[in-house]
């Protein structure tokens, strides 16, 4: 797909409840890397943890099963998936019956892989599984207790220009829970904490805040906002190695939260209280 014209985010749309892959919307993730300027190969590793608290199916005797589910989508996959679109998707599991779980999962994996382009894990755990799902606080030191005169609200990459001290490298882990953009197509709020390590010349820390403030009013989509702090650190602070990794609310049952690194690895499970 080309462009976000028959995207159903922001219609009106029936929710079904038998399964039907074909609800699946895959978004180019090229619409977004060429107005970036980033290029193959990607100068990141990384991916899109989802996680998803409304799952549901029925088994074979049609008694319904609920669970919840981590989903992980390289960010090699060509394409990003629809965050309605994917509510929808599962929703229409609601009353399609599975012998086993197993079932649900290799159901899952195929068709999100055949959407996003490249391989997706699914996990699936007892709602009982607590370990897996407590909530934690970041680690790392916390800007946003900084005094600061804020004045932009639209996103102004400038205000990381000099923000660096060469004469001092250090390796520091940064976060804020003050990232607030609006999604590409509706124009609703997205809110999210954002956790960033790199080790490099010292980032002024009053300049990083500001700039992470002034998403407050721009419009992407997660993995965007994302990607997009990843380049303007690595543009403008040229940092020796830099992860981002943001957490963001849940909406619809789904939470979404990318993770780019220039380190390969994969991204841990972190929940934070406003998910």
């Amino acid at each position: 797909m080309s462009d976000l014209t028959e995207i159903p985010l922001g219609k009106t749309t029936a929710y079904p409840s038998h399964y039907d892959a074909s609800l699946l919307y895959p978004v180019p993730r090229r619409l977004k890397r060429d107005e970036l300027g980033i290029c193959e190969p990607l100068p990141f590793h990384g991916e899109d943890v989802w996680n998803g608290y409304e799952l549901s199916w029925l088994n074979s005797k049609g008694k319904p099963v609920v669970a919840l589910a981590i989903f992980r989508f390289s960010c090699q996959s060509p394409n990003l998936v629809e965050s309605k679109s994917f509510k929808l998707y599962l929703n229409s599991l609601n009353q399609t019956c599975f012998a086993t779980e197993q079932a649900v999962i290799e159901c899952l994996q195929r068709d999100l892989s055949e959407a996003s382009g490249g391989p997706v894990t699914v996990q699936l755990s007892s709602l009982d599984d607590l370990a897996l799902w407590q909530v934690q606080t970041l680690p790392g030191e916390c800007l946003d207790s900084i005094d600061l005169d804020v004045k932009h609200y639209q996103l102004n990459a400038d205000l990381l220009r000099d923000a660096t001290d060469p004469a001092e490298q250090v390796e520091e882990t940064l976060y804020s829970h003050l990232l607030k953009s609006n999604c590409l197509i509706t124009s609703q709020p997205d809110w999210a904490s954002v956790w960033i390590s790199y080790r490099g010349a010292r980032l002024d820390r009053q300049a990083l805040l500001a700039y992470l403030i002034s998403f407050r009013q721009h419009n992407e989509f997660h993995e965007q906002c994302v990607e997009r702090i990843f380049t303007d650190l690595m543009r403008h602070c040229q940092p020796q190695s830099l992860t981002v990794y943001a957490r963001y609310t849940r909406r619809g049952g789904l939470d979404i939260n990318p993770w780019r690194s220039t380190e390969s690895g994969t991204a841990p499970q972190w929940r934070l209280s406003r998910q």
